[in-house]
C-alpha cells in the first residue's frame, strides 16, 4: 500500500530477507490454544503458519505491546502519510469509514464496514456514493463523530501544499468547486458537490465519473475523522485526536510514541477490534540489528516495517529451528525500484537512460537486498500478483550489457559517459547498499554516480519527491519502492505512473510522464471488463520499461519474525505484513 509502502499503500521500507520457505501454509498446521482456550482458525507455532491461520490465538486483555522501527515514517496524521506500515498501524487510533478485514491470508482483502455502518451504497451510475456513519461513536473526549468530521478530513488532505503526503485519489475524482482551495485558504466555499452532510449520520460522495471500487476510497486513512476545532494543519500529527479503541499519551517525533486505552471507545459499535493491550510502545530510529535481536530475545514483538529482519540475523534464525518456526515469509504485492527522471539532461534523452539500465548489474542489485530469497529480480513495474501482470524481457542481461550500454551512451551523443546524482533514504541499509551496487556497476560504462542519502521521513516531501530540489541538484535516479493501495493494477500503478498525479511535493511518481502511458490509464479505468482492464495496466507496465522510465530490482520476498508472546498474528493479503489491529500480548 503504499501503500501503498510508498507505501505508499503503498507503501515502502527495506526489503526484508526470506529463508526460502514455502508460500504456503506452515507444512501440517494444526491448533494451539492458549490460555483463552481460543482454537477456531489457528495454525500449530510453525514456519508459515501465520499465511494462512492464525497464531497463538487469545481474547487475553492487559500488557504492554513493544513495537520499533529503523526510522520516523513521514506522519501518524492520517491525512498526511503514504507508508504501507502506517495505514496498518493507524487502525489503532483511527477509524476509517471501511478497512480491511482482519483475516489471514487472501481473507485479509476483504473490505468491511468499520465507521460506517455497511459497505458503501452506489447510485447515479456509480458516480455518487453513501454511507451512514455508526450510532453512539465517540472521539476520546467524548465528543460524538459526525458524518461532518469525516468530511473535514477528506476535504483538510486535499491540501497538498499542508499535507504532502498522501494520495491524491479524493483530488482526482471528487467533483470539487472550482474555486475551493484549501479548508484552511477557502473555508467559506460550498463543497456539497464533492461532499453532502446531509444528516450527522450521512455522508454522500460524488464523483466526476463513475469508479466501481470507490470501498478502497472510503478505507484509506483520509477518511478518518478530524474535529474541525482541534485540527492544528501540519502540527496535527503531534496529537491526531482518536476515534479508535487507543489514543495518544506521548508523542517524541523521531524518538517513541505511546498510547493508552480511549476511554470513550465502545466496544459496542466497533464489531472488528478486541483492543486487547493496556498499552502501546512504538520506539523510532532503533538501529537495525538490535532490533532484530531484541525481537529473537523477547525484548520487543513487533517490527513495525514490517518487511523483515536484516542479513545479520539469518544465519541465526536458520540455525535455531525455534526461530526458524517463529517465522513467516510472505510474498508481497511490491516492487523495490530506482527512478530514472528525466528532469536534467542527459536523462531527458531515452537511449541516456536506457543505458543506466542495460549497465545495471541487477544480480547484484538483488544482492544487496539480501540475495535470491529476497525476491526475484524484477524485469518490471509490476509484480506478479497484480492483475494484468505478464512478463517481460526487455533488459534481458541481468548481470549487465557493457556493450549495450556503450552502445546507448554513442546514441544519446555522450559515448564517453556522464555524470548524475543518486539518492536512496540513508536509515535503510539495503538502499544504500543497492546505491552503492549500481555506482560500481555503472562505472564500468563510463556513467558516474555521486550517492546522497536523505532520512525516510523526508525523502518524498523535501527531496527526491520534490520537483524544485531534484532539478536544482541534478538529481538523476532515485531509489523508490512501492506497494499496492490495492491489489489491482489500478490500486498499484496509478499513483506512480501517472503525470498528472505529480505535484509540488510528496510525490511517489518520480519519473513517468508520458501522455501516451496517461491515455492508457484513462482507457484501463473507464474499462467495465475486468481482463481487459488488466491486460491494459500490463500494456502501460511495458511502456513504462519501453520509455525506461524505471530501473526494476526485486519483486520482494519478507521474512518476518513473530515476538515472544505475541497473540492473534497473521499475515493480512491486504497489508502483506502482519495485521495490527487486534494483536495482543501474554
Amino acid at each position: 500500500m503504499k501503500k501503498r509502502y510508498a507505501t505508499p499503500a503503498f507503501l515502502a521500507a527495506g526489503v526484508a530477507l526470506s529463508l526460502g520457505l514455502s508460500a504456503c501454509g506452515g507444512g501440517g498446521g494444526g491448533e494451539t490454544k492458549n490460555d483463552s482456550g481460543s482454537a477456531a482458525g489457528s495454525q500449530e507455532a510453525q514456519a508459515n503458519a501465520g499465511l494462512e491461520g492464525v497464531v497463538n490465538p487469545s481474547d487475553k486483555k492487559g500488557g504492554t505491546l513493544k513495537m520499533a522501527i529503523t526510522e520516523a515514517w513521514d506522519s501518524i496524521d492520517p491525512g498526511d502519510t503514504y507508508y504501507g506500515l502506517s495505514w496498518n498501524f493507524s487502525r489503532i487510533y483511527g477509524r476509517p469509514l471501511v478497512t480491511y478485514k482482519p483475516a489471514p491470508g487472501e481473507g485479509g482483502r476483504e473490505l468491511v464496514p468499520d465507521l460506517a455502518e455497511s459497505l458503501g451504497k452506489s447510485s447515479d451510475d456509480g458516480k455518487t456514493w453513501t454511507y451512514k456513519i455508526r450510532q453512539g461513536v465517540k472521539f476520546e473526549d467524548g465528543t460524538p463523530i459526525t458524518s461532518k468530521d469525516v468530511k473535514y478530513a477528506v476535504l483538510r488532505q486535499l491540501d497538498k501544499d499542508t499535507f504532502v503526503n498522501g494520495p491524491t485519489y479524493f483530488n482526482d475524482w471528487l467533483v470539487l468547486p472550482k474555486d475551493f482551495k484549501s479548508v484552511y485558504k477557502t473555508p467559506d466555499v460550498n463543497t456539497d458537490s464533492a461532499i453532502e452532510t446531509p444528516d450527522d449520520q450521512t455522508i454522500v460522495f460524488h464523483l466526476k465519473k463513475a469508479f466501481s471500487g470507490f470501498d478502497n476510497f472510503a478505507a484509506l486513512p483520509a477518511t478518518v475523522p478530524v474535529p474541525k476545532d482541534k485540527d492544528t494543519g501540519i502540527k496535527y500529527r503531534q496529537h491526531p485526536v482518536a476515534s479508535g479503541p487507543y489514543m495518544f499519551e506521548k508523542v517524541e517525533e523521531g524518538k517513541q510514541y505511546t498510547l493508552v486505552r480511549n476511554p470513550n471507545w465502545d466496544q459496542a459499535t466497533d464489531p472488528i477490534r478486541k483492543a486487547l493491550p493496556d498499552r502501546y510502545e512504538v520506539s523510532l530510529g532503533v538501529e537495525a540489528n538490535d532490533l532484530d535481536n531484541r525481537i529473537v530475545a523477547g525484548d520487543l514483538h513487533v517490527d513495525l516495517a514490517g518487511t523483515g529482519v536484516q542479513a545479520a540475523a539469518v544465519g541465526t534464525i536458520q540455525a535455531d529451528p525455534q526461530l526458524k518456526n517463529r517465522t513467516d515469509n510472505p510474498t508481497g504485492s511490491r516492487t523495490w525500484y530506482i527512478s530514472i527522471l528525466g528532469d536534467n539532461p542527459p536523462l531527458d534523452n531515452i537511449d541516456c537512460r536506457k543505458a543506466i539500465i542495460y549497465g545495471a548489474d541487477r544480480v547484484g542489485l538483488q544482492n544487496a537486498y539480501g540475495g535470491q530469497l529476497a525476491g526475484e529480480i524484477a524485469t518490471g513495474l509490476m509484480p506478479p500478483s497484480i492483475g494484468g501482470w505478464k512478463k517481460l524481457d526487455l533488459y534481458p542481461t541481468a548481470t549487465g550489457d557493457v556493450e549495450k550500454a556503450k552502445a546507448a551512451l554513442q546514441a544519446c551523443g555522450k559515448p564517453d559517459g556522464f555524470e548524475t546524482v543518486m539518492t536512496f533514504r540513508s536509515d535503510r541499509p539495503k538502499e544504500q547498499a543497492a546505491a552503492e551496487s549500481l555506482q560500481q556497476a555503472l562505472a564500468k560504462v563510463g556513467i558516474k554516480l555521486t550517492l546522497k542519502g536523505f532520512p525516510t521521513s523526508e525523502y518524498f516531501s523535501s527531496y527526491a519527491g520534490k520537483p524544485a530540489y531534484t532539478k536544482a541538484n541534478n538529481i538523476g535516479l532515485a531509489t523508490n519502492g512501492w506497494s499496492a493501495d490495492w491489489n489491482t493494477g489500478f490500486g498499484f500503478m496509478s499513483q506512480i505512473v501517472d503525470s498528472r498525479v505529480v505535484r509540488a511535493a510528496g510525490n511517489y511518481n518520480l519519473s513517468v510522464r508520458s501522455d501516451e502511458i496517461d491515455s492508457l490509464i484513462d482507457q484501463a479505468n473507464s474499462e467495465q471488463d475486468k481482463s481487459k482492464s488488466d491486460a491494459i495496466w500490463g500494456q502501460i507496465d511495458q511502456k513504462v520499461m519501453e520509455g525506461a522510465y524505471v530501473l526494476p530490482e526485486v519483486w520482494s520476498k519478507g521474512l518476518l519474525l513473530r515476538g515472544k508472546g505475541l497473540t492473534n498474528v497473521f499475515v493480512s493479503g491486504a497489508w502483506d505484513m502482519y495485521d495490527y489491529l487486534n494483536m495482543g500480548v501474554e
